[in-house]
């Protein structure tokens, strides 16, 4: 299937370039025949809206289907990876090795306890 997507795509670009370039030439020319005239504003042709449309289906069909298969998704697979590797590519790390909430007394009484032994030490 690659290279059949692959010339669906190819000849998709090449009608874009063509829609492109008709859209161009369009715009040009009747800007040089408004400066002669004086007509309304006219609007792009439909063929060239159409084939502008068909050849975006056309590349983006090409592209999907020259795409590789999706893969099923396995969390528990992808976990089970995860702790075999250690958790270097864990995104949930920050989240575990994270501090827990601070005890503030607990910390307050070890900070007094260790004043009071550099007291006991200095004397």
């Amino acid at each position: 299937m690659g290279f059949i997507s692959r010339l669906i795509t190819f000849f998709g670009l090449v009608l874009l370039a063509h829609a492109g370039y008709s859209a161009h030439e369009h715009s040009s020319l009747y800007s040089n025949a408004r400066s002669l005239t004086s007509s309304p504003n006219a609007a792009l042709p439909p063929d060239i809206t159409v084939e502008t449309l068909v050849a975006l289906l056309l590349v983006s069909f090409g592209l999907v289907l020259g795409a590789e298969r999706l893969k099923p998704i396995s969390w528990s697979v992808w976990a089970g990876e995860i702790e075999k590797e250690g958790g270097a590519r864990n995104p949930y790390r920050g989240l575990e090795e994270r501090y827990g909430f601070w005890d503030i007394r607990a910390k307050r009484k070890e900070f007094a306890d260790w004043v009071r032994n550099q007291d006991a030490v200095t004397k």
